[in-house]
């Protein structure tokens, strides 16, 4: 999927994506690619889309890659 970093707390090591079809999704830190250390409101990205584990019934992002 694609979409644009809505939300990003960098003291937290999380924040927001919004999917090109306007849904917003959670994402970790510890979701962003290998040579990512955090995102910046607006950046573009790819990810997938994954069942989050801690409460049932929501989406999260995992793999995820600022496009450039």
């Amino acid at each position: 999927m694609q979409g644009v970093c809505k939300k990003w707390v960098h003291h937290r090591g999380y924040g927001f994506i919004t999917t090109d079809d306007g849904e917003d999704i959670f994402v970790h830190v510890t979701a962003l690619a290998t040579d990512i250390y955090s995102l910046a409101v607006g950046d573009r990205v790819t990810f997938d889309v994954v069942e989050s584990g801690r409460k049932q019934g929501t989406k999260m992002a995992k793999n995820v890659r600022i496009v450039e």
